[in-house]
């Protein structure tokens, strides 16, 4: 799945860069919502993310791309890669900020882990 965010000014820090908590939010969220899509019906948590490096900076205005794509699915969790690229309306290459994996595991109304559907 593909996404796309625009990088606003309540994005930055004091320096004008991108927040890091933000681009991590925003990686949850885009590879929670693939999951939610693939496995209709299942609540899912994240469990972990297994690297966190930020490759190059990221100002106001960028255009980040988000990659999901799943990789692995265990009984009760799945595990998607996200890759990150930046990008703008003034210029046509990208480059790969950042990526990780994030794991997520299924659960029931009270939180118990519970297999994923066949």
């Amino acid at each position: 799945m593909e996404s796309h965010k625009l990088v606003m000014p309540e994005h930055l820090n004091h320096f004008g860069y991108l927040f890091g908590g933000y681009l991590l939010k925003w990686v949850d969220e885009y590879a929670w919502i693939t999951a939610t899509l693939e496995y209709p019906g299942c609540n899912f948590v994240t469990i972990g993310m297994d690297h966190i490096e930020f490759r190059k900076s990221v100002m106001k205005g960028t255009i980040l791309t988000f990659q999901v794509a799943r990789k692995t699915t265990g009984n009760t969790s799945v595990q998607y890669g996200v890759m990150v690229f930046r990008g703008n309306t003034r210029q046509e290459e990208t480059d790969m900020i950042f990526s990780t994996h994030v794991t997520f595991v299924r659960v029931d109304e009270k939180g118990d882990k519970m297999p994923l559907p066949t």
